[in-house]
């Protein structure tokens, strides 16, 4: 499996479409903070990634820093840090825009389109979210940007992702059976393949863990890292599987991620048990074992210079309630 799918396949993404719209020039709407919005999605400590899919017509997007993004039919946009921001037409709108009962839409999850506006031209969109484990996830959110898109009509899955969404839209809108389940799991394919579809539009000299997943190098030495996590790997061993030199791979690998590849997969392996001291009541000794540490005490010494505390007294810190645990189990 390579490094990108090894990542997705281990942060449990949850996805869900929660608003659908069919809005007449001028029209305007403002999403909240990101610990507003997790509240409303009910994410809990989760990270939630906001996009939105234009149907027909076109939008603007306006971050909080003025950053602007014009959109058009086709187009996906992806806010993968849940930055606040305005959509609107963009012609003739101030602000504060009206919420249109958006709020209880969500609250009630209606996914009926909601129509309203100011009679001009029409534009039709749906609004969607992620949820990922926050720490697991990093690799993947620390290399995006706070907003980017693709066009997901330039090619047959696109195409495809885009009209079952429709459908079951349709379908869910009119209380059948499942839809909402279905269109969860579509939510989670749209969300990948726009990821696959920036990454493979990423210039050449571009650096950073979604370039380096792409090199043929690099990538491969970060999905068999990703997989094989307990493996006693070291740089030799690691070349070897790749099919390069040594010098070349640690070359390479640190152009692309500026650490070499024993210093990232430590910094992984510690990652990883942070998250089991903090979402289970496994052993120390187990968990140092899950990621490749033979010896208790060699983990305790790697943890503390990471996290500044040893794991014990970092569970005691960073413990979640009891409901927060059998929710994240669930």
């Amino acid at each position: 499996m390579d490094a990108f799918s090894q990542i997705l396949s281990g942060v449990k993404l949850n996805g869900a479409v929660f608003f659908s719209a069919e809005f007449s020039a001028p029209w305007g709407f403002s999403t909240p903070l990101p610990k507003a919005m997790a509240a409303t999605v009910s994410a809990g400590d989760e990270h939630v990634v906001l996009y939105h899919l234009v149907i027909e017509g076109g939008a603007v997007v306006d971050l909080l820093d003025g950053r602007r993004t014009e959109l058009a039919s086709g187009d996906i946009v992806i806010f993968p840090h849940g930055d606040p921001h305005h959509m609107s037409s963009g012609i003739a709108v101030g602000r504060p825009f009206p919420n249109y009962g958006i709020s209880a839409k969500i609250k009630a999850r209606d996914l009926s389109p909601l129509r309203a506006g100011g009679g001009g031209d029409v534009s039709r969109f749906v609004c969607g979210y992620m949820t990922c484990d926050p720490y697991l996830s990093r690799p993947i959110l620390r290399g995006l940007p706070p907003v980017f898109k693709v066009n997901i009509r330039t090619d047959r899955s696109g195409q495809w992702l885009e009209n079952s969404i429709l459908h079951l839209l349709e379908e869910a809108a009119s209380g059948n059976i499942g839809s909402d389940a279905m269109l969860a799991k579509l939510s989670e394919a749209l969300f990948v393949d726009t990821l696959r579809r920036y990454v493979a539009s990423l210039p050449e000299q571009q650096l950073g863990w979604l370039a380096g997943a792409r090199d043929p190098a690099v990538g491969k030495s970060l999905g068999l890292l990703h997989g094989r996590i307990a493996h006693p790997w070291t740089i030799a061993d690691l070349a070897d599987q790749v099919g390069i030199s040594r010098s070349a791979l640690v070359e390479r690998f640190t152009r692309y991620l500026s650490e070499p590849p024993m210093t990232y997969l430590t910094r992984w392996r510690l990652q990883v048990a942070a998250r089991s001291l903090e979402r289970t009541s496994r052993g120390v000794a187990d968990i140092a074992a899950d990621v490749g540490y033979e010896s208790e005490a060699a983990f305790n010494r790697a943890f503390k210079r990471e996290f500044g505390q040893p794991p014990g007294r970092y569970r005691t810190d960073h413990r979640q309630a009891p409901a927060q645990e059998a929710q994240s189990a669930g």
